[in-house]
This record gives structure tokens, C-alpha cells and sequence, in this order.
């Protein structure tokens, strides 16, 4: 799908070629280097550095904010980058604090009912990350990555009374900073009535609703696409299942949605059966963030959600995010090889001769 997204871009005279795809490919050659790595060794090794790898990923999203040291892309910091080279700290950031929150849960799972230590703390370091993936800014990844927060919060232990208030407030808040953003607010009353706006806000949502449909079942074939002819923006990022739906049809598009519900349920069983708990959290935090980013993303392109940038897992063209999601799905693996076999039970019981009240396994 990316090789054919490039050819949109050599009908417009951008000598792309197969850059996106050899891109791509690097990145995930490094991606399934380091799942693979991570696979085979003890997740709860990865206690021993949870400190220092958010404080590296804190460090990493200063940085992005610093002028001349951060990449402004359409007036967003969000990269650090080396001649062709651009990562995303955010991307490192979204790991780096699930595994603190896993690590924190377990060290703390008789103190997460009280309100120091089930939110004041926890929301201290989660707040100090979404703050500055915020004002990047990056409205998509801090809704996802404080929903994630929210969610293990809550497996970890937290009560409802201590819960509830601190959402509402950062709620109210996110929505106070939206109405103050003419630009979101726009992209909302779009979504709100798209044919109204679909020559302006609304053009790249009513765009990717023309290509879903003109895919119809089995689509027009790879790389007959006519609407990444510079009708679709982003159509190899954000949008990229605009573009499936149109060149390899529902069938397609169907099966992609199959594939990321297979790999929650996949990931929520392994955290289900994890050895420990900090296994369990690690692995239903993990699992969550590749879930709800698919399902974001693709309510996005189906016009279920206003317009919101967050790419595709596994699939859109991006390599920060590729790399980690490869390492979590390694994170996923290493908690599956490592989970506790289930209780042995005995054939039979026999009755001993010195305690005829007490049976045991032969």
C-alpha cells in the first residue's frame, strides 16, 4: 500500500519511487530486531530500567520543544531528526509510561486504593508526559495515551470516589483548551455536518468516505486508486485505509478490522495469564494502546470521529511507530512465554494410612 501511494506522488512530478517503502522497510527490520530481542528475554527485566527510560523519554519531548533542535512540520514539534533521519519522542514516551504504570501498580498494589498513592503520584508522572505531548502539540496522542493511563489506573486498583474527580477535571480541561483552538473547533462542527464542509474542513474526511465507497466490495485493484491523486491528504499516513478500502475493497478494509480485534483479544488473554502483576498490567496496557489507536484511526476515516491525526498501527506509513509497536508486540510475547502454567489437578486422591481424613495425588 505504501509503493502504491508513491505513485500518486510521481503523477504530481515528486520523485518519491519507492522511498515510503524502503522506509518503511528499515524501520521495521529494526522494529522486529528489537521485538525480537525483547521477546526473548524476562519482561520484568524491564523493571530494572523503568525510571530511567522515562526520564530519557521526558527528556526526549523537552527537547522537541527546544527551537532549532525540534522539527516544525504544519507548526507542530513533534520529531528530533538527523539529515533524513526523524524520530518521534511521543512514540517512546506512550511505552516508556505504561511500563511505569505496570511497574508502579505492582509495587504499590496495597497502597492503589488510597489518593496519594493511587493518583496524586501516578498522576504527577502522567501528567508531566500528556503536558508535554500537548503542547507539541498532539490533541490525538494525549487523549490516547491518557485514556491507557486511565485504564491501568483503574486494573491497578484505584478507587471510583479517588477516580472520577481528577477524569472530570482533565475532561473539562481538554475541552476548554478545544473550544479556545479555532482550528479543532472547526474540524468538530465539520464533522458535525460534513456535506456542509466538504469543500473545506471537511474535505479530506469527505474524500476518504468517496474512497470507501467507490472500493465497493473487492475493490479497484492495487494501485488504481484515483483518490490519493491529490484527493486524500496523508492518504499513506493517517488515511492509509481510505486507500485499502479503495483499491482492495471491504473485504479488505473488513479483514484489517478482524486482524487488530484478534490482537486484543490475543492481548488481553496473555495479560490474563500473565505470571505476575506486573505482567497483567504491562500486557493489558500494551494491549489497550494498540487497540484503541486502531479503533481512533479508523473511526476517524470513517467520519465516526472529527478528523484527528493518529496513524495506523502496524499499516501507515511512520517508522517511530512501527518501531514500538513491533517491541510492544515483543513486550506481549516475552509476557506469554513467561506466564504460570495452570494448577497441576490429580487423576484420583488416595486416602493415606496415617490420616485417613487427608487425601493426596499419588
Amino acid at each position: 500500500m505504501l509503493y502504491s501511494a508513491s505513485m500518486a506522488d510521481e503523477v504530481r512530478n515528486r520523485q518519491v519511487g519507492a522511498h515510503y517503502l524502503m522506509a518503511q522497510l528499515v524501520w521495521c527490520t529494526l522494529g522486529l530486531v528489537g521485538g525480537c530481542v525483547v521477546a526473548l528475554l524476562d519482561y520484568r527485566t524491564l523493571k530494572k530500567i523503568t525510571l530511567p527510560l522515562l526520564l530519557l523519554a521526558l527528556f526526549l519531548l523537552l527537547l522537541v520543544l527546544i527551537p532549532h533542535i525540534g522539527l516544525k512540520v504544519n507548526g507542530a514539534r513533534r520529531w528530533l531528526g538527523f539529515h533524513s533521519i526523524r524520530f518521534q519522542p511521543s512514540e517512546l514516551a506512550k511505552l516508556a509510561l505504561i511500563v511505569f504504570l505496570a511497574w508502579y501498580g505492582e509495587r504499590y498494589q496495597r497502597q492503589m486504593h488510597t489518593w496519594m498513592q493511587g493518583i496524586v503520584i501516578p498522576g504527577a508522572f502522567i501528567g508531566a508526559t500528556l503536558l508535554l505531548i500537548f503542547v507539541e502539540p498532539d490533541r490525538g496522542s494525549t487523549i490516547l495515551l491518557a485514556a491507557v493511563s486511565a485504564a491501568m489506573l483503574l486494573l491497578a486498583g484505584v478507587r471510583w470516589k479517588y477516580f472520577v474527580p481528577p477524569v472530570l477535571a482533565g475532561v473539562a480541561a481538554l475541552a476548554l483548551s478545544i473550544w479556545h483552538d479555532p482550528m479543532r473547533m472547526k474540524r468538530i462542527f465539520s464533522w458535525l455536518d460534513l456535506e456542509q464542509t466538504k469543500s473545506g474542513v471537511g474535505y479530506q474526511a469527505y474524500q476518504a468516505m468517496l474512497a470507501l465507497g467507490a472500493g465497493g466490495w473487492t475493490g479497484l485493484g492495487l494501485g488504481n486508486g484515483r483518490q490519493k491523486l491529490g484527493f486524500v491528504p496523508e492518504h499513506h499516513t493517517d488515511f492509509i485505509l481510505s486507500i485499502i478500502g479503495e483499491e482492495l475493497g471491504f473485504v479488505a478494509t473488513f479483514a484489517v478490522i478482524v486482524g487488530f480485534i484478534l490482537i486484543v483479544v490475543s492481548g488481553l488473554y496473555i495479560a490474563r495469564h500473565a505470571r505476575d502483576t506486573f505482567g497483567l498490567l504491562l500486557g493489558a496496557g500494551l494491549t489497550i494502546l494498540i487497540g484503541l489507536q486502531a479503533f481512533i484511526n479508523i473511526a476517524v476515516v470513517t467520519s465516526v470521529f472529527p478528523n484527528k491525526g493518529l496513524p495506523l498501527p502496524f499499516i501507515s506509513y511512520g517508522g517511530s511507530n512501527l518501531l514500538m509497536m513491533l517491541v510492544c508486540v515483543g513486550c506481549l510475547l516475552s509476557i506469554a512465554r513467561q506466564a504460570r502454567e495452570p494448577a497441576a489437578v490429580p487423576d484420583r486422591a488416595v486416602e493415606t494410612d496415617e490420616f485417613p481424613g487427608l487425601q493426596t495425588a499419588p
